[in-house]
Order: structure tokens, then C-alpha cells, then sequence
């Protein structure tokens, strides 16, 4: 029992939380106001009904006394007439309009009671339903505001972000530039030295050049090895002959 207590008040706790996301106060405040519409324009019904039968019972009191007036007029036509028989009747007649007459003028003057409670109800209620109405709106307008700040709030924060890898990504940027500019420097002075040019003339010579000072380093080996042929004696160059033979 302790485990599906538990549960049941899991679900609860979910279920109160899915519905406090779905629920719109602005459209929640609406309905409650018209509901209270709903109930004013009942009150309304219920006075206009009221009145109608207050009115109803009026007009049926109006005939009763018209009929106590024409009665009394038959009692004195039989009295004049000699007829006490039907003067009775007739003033017996008047007692039980009079009677009818009462209770109708009882029943108007509840409903006129009612009437007046019911208009001051009303009034009080019409009060209520406007004051309503404009602390639902301040509260909309507010709740707008509220959302509104929210949104503003959630785009600078997920601005911070991107400008947090845009910063990043300047910072990167910055780097590549300098290493950039650190290697065009190195170049312009390595060009300013002659160390390029040299670099070029070496590596970017032609075959029939490469052949050429082929031939005159070896021109220069000869020329020089004559020139220590010449420059040793004669014996030490006999001997130097005699090498080859062994």
C-alpha cells in the first residue's frame, strides 16, 4: 500500500507539472471571466423573470379590484331593487375577491422584496465582474511582460553563447593572421638577404646550364691537377708515374 501511495502521488506531482506548463493564465483568466458573465447575465434572467411575474400578478389584482367595484354596484342595484337575496351573493362575492386580493397584493409585495435583493445582488455583482475584468487584464499585461522579458532573456543568453564561440573562432583567427604575418616577414628578409635568389638560381637552373658548369669544374680539376704536376720535382713525379704501374 506504501508503494502505490507512493505512486499515485508521483503521477499526481507529473501530472500537476505537465498541467501547469499547458495552462495559459491569460486564457485561464478569461474563462473565469466569463463565467462570471455567465452568472451575472443568470441573475439578470432571474430578475427580468421576476419582474415579469410580479407584473403578471399585478395585472391580475387590477381585474380583482375592478371585479370588488362592479360587485359592490350589483349589491346596491339589488338592494334598490328589493333583492337582499342577491346582494348577499353578490357582497359574497366582493369577500372572496377581497380575499384573492390579499394574497395577490401579499405575493407582489415578496416578490418586490426578492426584486430589490436580487437588483442589489446585482449591483454588487456587476461591481465585482468589472473590477475583474480590469485586474485580469493588468494580470494578462503583466504575465505578456513577464513572457516577454523570459524570451528577451533566453536570445541574450543563447547571444552570450555564440559570441562565446564567435570569440573563440576571432581568437583562432587572430592566431592563423599572426603566424601568417610571421611568415610573409620571414620571407621578405630571407629575399632582402639573397638567400631566395641563391635558392633560385641553384635549383631553378636549366639542363644545358647544369652541363655547362659541369664541364668547367672539371676544366678547373685538370687546370689544377697540371698545375701541381708542375710544381712538384722531377723525381717526385717520376715516382708519382711509376703509382699506376705498382
Amino acid at each position: 500500500m506504501g508503494v502505490m501511495a507512493r505512486m499515485s502521488t508521483v503521477v499526481k506531482a507529473k501530472m500537476n507539472r505537465l498541467l501547469d506548463r499547458a495552462e495559459d493564465p491569460g486564457e485561464t483568466l478569461d474563462y473565469a471571466y466569463e463565467k462570471q458573465r455567465e452568472m451575472l447575465q443568470n441573475v439578470k434572467r432571474g430578475i427580468v423573470e421576476m419582474v415579469t411575474t410580479k407584473r403578471r400578478l399585478q395585472l391580475q389584482a387590477e381585474k380583482v379590484r375592478s371585479s370588488i367595484v362592479n360587485v359592490e354596484n350589483q349589491a346596491r342595484q339589488a338592494m334598490a331593487a328589493g333583492r337582499e337575496d342577491l346582494a348577499r351573493l353578490a357582497l359574497q362575492r366582493k369577500q372572496t375577491a377581497l380575499i384573492e386580493l390579499d394574497g395577490l397584493d401579499e405575493q407582489i409585495a415578496q416578490l418586490e422584496m426578492e426584486q430589490e435583493k436580487l437588483t442589489h445582488a446585482e449591483q454588487r455583482l456587476v461591481a465585482k465582474v468589472d473590477a475583474f475584468r480590469s485586474r485580469k487584464e493588468i494580470i494578462k499585461a503583466q504575465y505578456n511582460a513577464a513572457q516577454a522579458q523570459v524570451r528577451i532573456g533566453s536570445a541574450l543568453s543563447g547571444i552570450s553563447e555564440e559570441m562565446g564561440d564567435v570569440q573563440l573562432a576571432v581568437e583562432r583567427a587572430e592566431d592563423k593572421t599572426e603566424n601568417l604575418r610571421a611568415k610573409a616577414g620571414a620571407i621578405d628578409e630571407l629575399a632582402d638577404s639573397g638567400v631566395l635568389d641563391n635558392q633560385l638560381t641553384i635549383g631553378g637552373s636549366d639542363p644545358l646550364s647544369r652541363e655547362l658548369s659541369q664541364l668547367t669544374a672539371e676544366q678547373n680539376v685538370e687546370d689544377e691537377l697540371a698545375a701541381l704536376r708542375t710544381s712538384l720535382p722531377p723525381a717526385s713525379a717520376s715516382g708519382r708515374r711509376s703509382l699506376p704501374g705498382g
